[in-house]
């Protein structure tokens, strides 16, 4: 990408994700994103409209396993009290996204999350000139996102604040983004950006000497103006409070900072987007009341570095390597 900075706009889903900041990261010289999790596919043409005419890029969650078990799915239902959703699977709008992407609103890059398309997908995509990211969490998937074509990968280690990417969530020991590079470097030869625990200049320089191109910020951008980020949410990430993984929110493995839903509610089944749509309209009353221990306040592990400033700030900070920003 011919950008300025090494900085990518990781594709904050579910809120924190606007128009605004993606437009301001990539006039600042980095690479802006828009994440199409949970938005419809007509939202989401409109938002690309609107971000024409400057490099960005657009994320799709890639649709998992609709099998899981119901019995463990309605005792943590039952254990929400009142007010819980109806939980059920549904692909996001897997299919009309992706038309809109490769047949109507063609984009420089188009990353994919939770899992890689088919090889037919991505020589699609490219074809109407698109490249192609994959988010990968270990080096099993950076070979299979290889093999089915991807440009390049975006390498999340354990530290990544929101959703892990991985493929198959399951429990197992996670690598943090400067021990996974390394060992990506050595099996796979095409260009990767890290991502996880990067928010200042001091990270950004280790992870582009450890063999990233760009690094991802995420969390480095949730204080931005331009951020849909809740009040509640920027006073949890202004704070030095711990964070923690957890399913409790979504049913799928995702950092967040230690609230009392996560307390409450310590072992939610695997089962996305199932438990998203139970807990939704309990965190969303919970976001209206401005009731930060009621909902998921996702953060990376380095929350406490991020600094309240406009994002096009945060991209020039961050880009100058090597130095404390």
């Amino acid at each position: 990408m011919d950008i300025e900075h090494p900085i990518v706009l990781a594709p904050m889903a579910g809120g924190p994700a606007t128009v605004a900041l993606a437009r301001a990261v990539s006039d600042a010289g980095g690479l802006g994103f828009l994440a199409a999790g949970y938005r419809g596919p007509e939202a989401m043409r409109e938002e690309i409209r609107e971000l024409r005419g400057r490099p960005f890029g657009v994320n799709l969650f890639v649709p998992g396993p609709s099998d899981v078990s119901a019995d463990l799915v309605a005792g943590y239902v039952r254990s929400l009290g009142p007010g819980a959703g109806e939980p059920r699977w549904d692909d996001d709008g897997w299919r009309q996204k992706l038309d809109v992407l490769r047949d109507e609103e063609p984009v420089p890059v188009v990353s994919f999350t939770f899992g890689c398309p088919p090889l037919c997908e991505v020589a699609s995509l490219r074809a109407h000139g698109s490249e192609v990211w994959v988010t990968v969490t270990s080096v099993d998937e950076a070979r299979a996102a290889r093999d089915a074509g991807a440009d390049a990968l975006v390498v999340q280690g354990s530290e990544a604040g929101g959703h892990q990417g991985s493929w198959v969530d399951e429990d197992r020991s996670r690598l943090t983004t400067l021990e996974l590079l390394p060992a990506i470097t050595a099996a796979v030869d095409i260009p990767l950006v890290a991502t996880g625990g990067i928010a200042d200049a001091a990270g950004v320089a280790a992870a582009l000497e450890a063999g990233a191109a760009a690094v991802q910020a995420g969390t480095a951008f949730l204080l931005a103006p331009e951020a849909g980020t809740h009040p509640a949410h920027r006073e949890a990430i202004a704070s030095g409070a711990p964070t923690a993984f957890t399913r409790s929110f979504t049913g799928r493995l995702a950092r967040g900072i230690v609230n009392r839903f996560m307390e409450e509610h310590p072992t939610a089944p695997i089962a996305y987007p199932h438990i998203h749509y139970a807990t939704a309209p309990l965190r969303a009353a919970a976001r209206e009341s401005g009731d930060g221990g009621g909902f998921n306040l996702w953060a990376g592990e380095t929350h406490a570095l991020a600094v309240a400033r406009p994002a096009a700030e945060t991209v020039r900070a961050l880009g100058a390597r090597g130095q404390l920003s």
